[in-house]
């Protein structure tokens, strides 16, 4: 019981300062953490803060989705979004500890080793840029730009329906001769019926702030947040048909997330710019993802369609038709290895890929 009180506390320690983060919301640096980091996430319309089926990138979501399944598993993901740019991630997962009951995990009970781990890397290169001036003439030579994120995971089985995770999440950018570096972190819990019918997930994602900024503001700091999400899923599975769904609610802790801007929304006294009027319906349904999956009893495939409304408000054209804001994955398993794919409409003329490839090592190793 001490340990279980100790990890709360833990949790509860963690997640208290950042609210102080959350009534300065409005500008926050580091919004590649915002993508999708796998093909599975992206099929699940860009997050997942309630599944938990052994899919390791899952954990990059809600570190509370770590799985009995996770042992020694190897991830390896890669996306295209636009030329010339490299999208990507590897992970990998290593359980330990021992409880009283020890044989393989079934489900039920106690895990042999209920402490999770796992480590993963996430970068985003891109690509290689012509210098120019204010004109838009260049000026000779080139330059690149990348992002690289590294997410240490840890979550712990306290029941056979709960569990708990935090992560750290040491960030670091470079453009040209610009740097920037960051700590953040997540908590998440995660809760399932015994029969796996119901899950629900809460994650506080990128807690932080930026301890080396690309500037120097006129404080002399310049430092900036890292973009917080609070995110709450939902998951149902069918009992007697291959189907289940989601909703996912992310960024509850602000109302407004629309960022559309023109000339004319001036204010004619002060000259400020202000937002587009959003109906509240609208608004309402931009913090949610829809997704609905077609998966057998045994797990070996997956079909994935999504549907995200703040994706789609954001990036549709409007004397254009477009499937922003829809996303389609599959998965398959074949003995010791997953294979995962997905597609996504991002911007007019492209649509951005991702596979996946997760290896069991332990069972290749025999």
């Amino acid at each position: 019981m001490r340990k279980y009180i100790f990890l709360i506390g833990l949790c509860l320690g963690v997640v208290a300062p950042a609210f102080a983060q959350v009534s300065n919301a409005g500008r926050s640096v580091f919004s590649f953490m915002s993508l999708p980091v796998s093909s599975r996430v992206n099929a699940l319309g860009g997050s997942s803060a309630s599944l938990s089926d052994g899919d390791i990138s899952l954990a990059m979501c809600n570190p509370a989705l770590l799985h009995a399944q996770s042992h020694q598993v190897l991830q390896l993901n890669f996306s295209y979004y636009l030329p010339g740019t490299m999208f990507g991630s590897v992970l990998y997962g290593h359980n330990f500890g021992r409880s009283k009951i020890e044989k393989p995990y079934t489900g039920e009970g106690e895990p042999d080793k209920p402490n999770y781990f796992a480590v993963g890397l996430h970068y985003l290169d891109y690509g290689r840029m012509a210098y120019a001036n204010e004109d838009g003439q260049q000026t000779g030579g080139v330059f690149g730009a990348r992002d690289i994120l590294v997410d240490v995971m840890y979550a712990r089985q306290l029941h056979p329906c709960w569990k708990v995770g935090v992560s750290l999440k040491p960030v670091y950018s470079i453009y040209e001769s610009y740097t920037a570096f960051a700590i953040g972190a997540d908590v998440g819990a995660h809760f399932q019926t015994k029969d796996s019918t119901f899950q629900m997930g809460l994650v506080l994602q990128n807690i932080g702030w930026q301890l080396k900024s690309f500037y120097s503001s006129e404080d002399g700091t310049g430092k900036e947040m890292l973009p917080l999400n609070l995110q709450l899923g939902l998951t149902y599975r069918v009992k007697h048909a291959p189907l289940r769904f989601h909703l996912q609610i992310h960024n509850m802790q602000t109302w407004y997330l629309n960022y559309e801007w023109t000339s004319l929304d001036k204010s004619p006294t002060t000259g400020d710019i202000i937002p587009h009027d959003v109906p509240w319906y609208d608004m309402l349904f931009r913090h949610t993802i829809w997704c609905i999956e077609v998966v057998p009893k045994s797990e070996k495939f997956y079909i994935a369609l999504s549907y995200n409304h703040r994706r789609r408000a954001e990036l549709q054209l409007i004397d254009q038709r477009s499937l922003a804001g829809f996303a389609l994955g599959a998965g398959v398993k074949i003995k010791q290895a997953r294979l995962g794919f997905a597609i996504s409409q991002m911007t007019k003329s492209n649509f951005s890929y991702q596979v996946g490839l997760t290896l069991d090592i332990n069972s290749l190793m025999k």
